[in-house]
């Protein structure tokens, strides 16, 4: 999730989506984001002339295509890509993280979701649209690997909806066990609803 290479618009975005997931909307101010970014403070008015709710909507849609990219990018690791193997590297992605960073930061658009979704109608639907961003790569790969159109939404949401719960769980105990527990326990279900090739 490296920020070079990104100019200063792009690097404020990056930087937004890293301070939410790790401390939440309420918390992340705006200067906080302008020296996470190495940007000057003025930059944020030009490119975000809507304020904190433009950057913290771009922060999550950002957010959403990141998810979405690292579908793909789990499927191309993959000899023989399963519908639990492909949870199960979703899953990993954090195990890892915690493993190697602790348990400090989570999902942005779960952060934001729980700080704004009554307070701002914006960042609700930014939530909404980056959830539904990340959803469509994972039903679209379920019904390559044989699951039938009909149940690759549902079973796409089911699979994020899982692995969100247990982020928030692991990082309230300080402990994987909630990821490893719906890894294991999903991914029967999920290979049985693969009928096709």
């Amino acid at each position: 999730m490296a920020a070079s290479g990104r100019g200063p618009r792009e690097r404020m975005v990056f930087s937004a989506a890293q301070l939410i997931r790790r401390d939440g909307v309420d918390a992340t101010g705006m200067r906080d984001v302008a020296a996470h970014a190495g940007a000057p403070r003025g930059s944020l008015q030009h490119y975000f002339p809507g304020g904190k709710e433009q950057l913290v909507g771009e922060a999550l849609l950002w957010a959403g295509r990141y998810a979405a990219k690292r579908v793909a990018r789990f499927l191309e690791g993959m000899e023989r890509p399963t519908p639990s193997g492909l949870f199960g590297a979703m899953v990993g992605q954090w195990t890892d993280e915690y493993g190697a960073a602790g348990f400090a930061a989570g999902c942005p658009v779960a952060a934001a979701t729980v700080d704004c979704a009554r307070s701002s109608e914006a960042t609700r639907e930014a939530a909404a649209d980056a959830f539904a961003t990340w959803t469509r790569p994972v039903a679209g790969a379920l019904v390559g690997m044989g699951v039938p159109e009909a149940r690759s939404g549902p079973l796409a949401t089911l699979m994020i909806s899982s692995l969100e719960g247990a982020v928030l769980i692991a990082r309230a105990e300080h402990d994987v066990r909630a990821l490893t527990t719906v890894a294991r326990e999903l991914g029967p279900l999920l290979d049985a609803a693969a009928t096709g090739p």
